[in-house]
C-alpha cells in the first residue's frame, strides 16, 4: 500500500501516541488503549489534520488560492482547515450551518468558532435543514467568478481523498501495534461525516489486518451511518487500487448514543468527559470523542469487550469544550 503515490502535506505531528489508560481500563475491568489522534497538531489537532495532508495537498496543486469548507457551528473541520490554510497562505471560508439552535454566546463565537477567525477565515451562518451542499457551490462559483481559484472540501473532509488519512493511521497503528506486541481485538471511534472510520475499514482491510472497526454514531442513524461508511470505504478501495476488498460486514456501528441528536450533549457523554479528564488526563468534546468514548464505556461495563484489548481513537474536538461550557453547569 503506496500511498506516497498521492499528493500529501507532511504537516501533522505523526505518528501520534498508542498509550495504555491504566486508570479506565481498571475502573472498566477492561484493557484499554488509546490512540492519541487529538495530538496531531495544526491548531490543537485532532482527526481532521490527517485528512487535511491529502485534500489540501490537491489544492496546492490545482494551483487553488483559497479553500472553502462546511459543517456545523462548532465544526472542528473549519478549524483545522482554517489553520493549513493560514500556514500555507491561502483563503479560507467556511459555512457553518446552526444544528442545535443554541444562541448561547460561547457556542456562536467561541471555541472553534474564535479559532476559526483567529486563523484568518471567514464565516457566514445558515439555518439547520439548509442543503449547505449547494450552498457551499453556489459561494464557490461566487468566488470563481471573481477570479479566485477556488477547492472545495466536503464537510469533514470526508471523501475518498480525505479517507487516505485514516488508511495512513490503519498502517500506522498496526506498525504501532507490531512493535511492541499488542495484539489488537477492536478499535473503536466515534463516526460522524464517515471519513475517519472509512478510511480505517479500507486500511485494514487492504492491510489484511484482521482487526474489526467500531464506529459509535454521532448523528444518524445506524443504516444510514453504515451505508454512508460502506460506500466511501468502497470509493477509497478503488482510490488505493485494490478495489472490491472492502465486505459490507467490515462496516458496524452502533449509534445507541447519539442522543436526541447531532451536536446535542448526552449525560452519558458528559460522564465520558469527565471520567477522561478525572482518571486520564485526557480532554473529549461533547460532539464526537465524549460520545464516542461514552460508547466505550458503557460496552465495557456491559462486558463486550471482556478478555479483549481495545484501541479508543480519540479523534480530538476539545476546543469544543469552550463552546459547550453550559452544558457543565458554568
Amino acid at each position: 500500500m503506496h500511498l506516497a503515490r498521492f499528493p500529501r502535506l507532511h504537516l501533522a505531528h505523526l505518528p501520534t501516541p498508542l498509550e495504555k489508560m491504566e486508570r479506565l481500563s481498571r475502573e472498566l475491568d477492561a484493557e484499554i488503549w488509546i490512540k492519541r489522534d487529538d495530538c496531531t497538531g495544526m491548531s490543537t489537532g485532532g482527526n481532521k489534520t490527517r485528512k487535511l495532508e491529502f485534500l489540501m495537498a490537491e489544492a496546492v496543486e490545482m494551483g487553488a488560492d483559497m479553500v472553502m469548507t462546511q459543517g456545523a457551528t462548532q465544526t472542528n473541520h473549519g478549524r483545522q482547515t482554517a489553520a493549513f490554510a493560514a500556514k500555507l497562505g491561502m483563503d479560507c471560508h467556511i459555512l457553518l450551518e446552526d444544528r442545535t439552535g443554541y444562541d448561547n454566546a460561547n457556542y456562536t463565537g467561541n471555541g472553534n468558532v474564535l479559532l476559526d477567525h483567529l486563523h484568518g477565515a471567514t464565516t457566514e451562518t445558515f439555518p439547520g435543514g439548509t442543503d449547505m451542499v449547494a450552498e457551499m457551490e453556489k459561494t464557490a462559483e461566487a468566488e470563481r467568478a471573481n477570479g479566485k481559484k477556488v477547492y472545495v472540501i466536503p464537510g469533514g473532509g470526508s471523501n475518498p481523498t480525505g479517507a487516505l488519512g485514516y488508511v495512513n493511521c490503519a498502517l500506522e497503528l498496526l506498525g504501532q501495534a507490531n512493535d511492541r506486541g499488542l495484539v489488537i481485538d477492536r478499535v473503536v471511534h466515534a463516526t460522524g461525516s464517515s471519513g475517519t472510520q472509512a478510511g480505517l475499514v479500507a486500511g485494514m482491510a487492504a492491510l489484511n489486518a484482521g482487526i474489526p472497526v467500531l464506529g459509535i454514531g454521532t448523528r444518524a442513524p445506524r443504516p444510514k451511518q453504515e451505508q454512508m461508511v460502506y460506500d466511501l470505504a468502497c470509493r477509497t478501495a478503488e482510490k488505493l487500487g485494490c478495489p472490491g476488498v472492502v465486505a459490507r460486514g467490515d462496516v458496524v456501528a452502533n449509534t445507541d448514543y447519539v442522543g436526541e441528536g447531532y451536536g446535542l450533549p448526552t449525560d452519558s457523554g458528559l460522564d465520558a468527559i469527565r471520567m477522561f479528564a478525572e482518571l486520564e488526563g485526557i480532554l473529549l468534546d461533547p460532539v464526537y470523542s465524549g460520545k464516542g468514548a461514552a460508547g466505550l464505556i458503557d460496552l465495557a461495563r456491559k462486558g463486550e469487550f471482556d478478555g479483549q484489548q481495545i484501541v479508543f481513537l480519540h479523534t480530538g474536538g476539545a476546543v469544543g469544550l469552550f463552546g459547550y461550557d453550559f452544558a457543565f453547569g458554568g
